[in-house]
């Protein structure tokens, strides 16, 4: 069973803001975290929905972010989500059958 709540966190060695990122309600979504990882007071419960074409450069870049959501959502809801779909699927939904590993992850 799928935690609905489930999110994935990236820090970077530079200083630069934590980027925190969900799947909810059928959307991938994102904010920005203050320095360490805490709620900035401006933007602390400020999550963004990321765009088809943001969720398909990080498809072709091979991000990191990309990889979770592969494993988090399967290759398919994620390129219906990178080509603008409707959402036809909740986070914590499988398709019987549907393997959502990559053999290269």
């Amino acid at each position: 069973m799928f935690v609905e709540s489930l999110r994935f966190r990236l820090e970077s060695t530079d200083g630069s803001p934590v980027k925190e990122y969900r799947v909810k309600d059928g959307n991938v979504e994102v904010r920005t975290l203050g320095s360490e990882g805490r709620s900035d007071r401006h933007t602390e419960n400020v999550w963004w929905r990321l765009t088809p074409e943001q969720l398909s450069i990080h498809v072709e870049r091979n991000s990191v972010v990309a990889q979770w959501l592969e494993r988090r959502l399967g290759w398919r809801r994620l390129l219906q989500a990178c080509v603008g779909e409707p959402s036809m699927w909740k986070s914590g939904e499988k398709k019987s059958g549907e393997n959502t590993s990559h053999p290269l992850l």
